[in-house]
């Protein structure tokens, strides 16, 4: 979708998702789910949100503090619901840390935003 897309643009023509006939608004989100009073180390329960999201069917990475998700607005609040209840269900307080940069028009944002600073590093040197 992001093909011939001017990055510069305040706003972008919305495209249509083909299946559902409904507006694609692309979403890259970044969020940490994590509970509380569990003790100091963190990552068997952070293991079982990661799953969840990396099951989903959508582009993700995890990195040292977030997840980062991207699809469709709809898919990323589904995805992020159910990595969470994945813990909340146990009877855990969870936290939630969330970040969304939606972007209507854009797609592949996960790796394009990394090649772009890249090159805009590269450039300088």
């Amino acid at each position: 979708m992001s093909e011939n897309i001017d990055r510069n643009a305040v706003r972008q023509t919305v495209p249509t998702d083909p299946k559902t006939g409904k507006p694609y608004i692309n979403t890259v989100a970044a969020v940490a789910i994590a509970p509380s009073g569990t003790g100091s180390e963190l990552s068997q329960y952070v293991a079982q949100s990661v799953n969840v999201i990396r099951e989903s069917g959508l582009d993700n990475e995890t990195n040292a503090m977030f997840t980062n998700i991207e699809g469709n607005l709809d898919d990323v609040l589904k995805v992020v619901r159910d990595a969470t209840m994945v813990l909340a269900t146990q009877g855990y307080r969870t936290g939630v840390t969330l970040k969304l940069d939606i972007r209507p028009g854009f797609s592949g944002q996960i790796k394009e935003k990394q090649q772009l600073v890249d090159e805009i590093l590269s450039q300088t040197k």
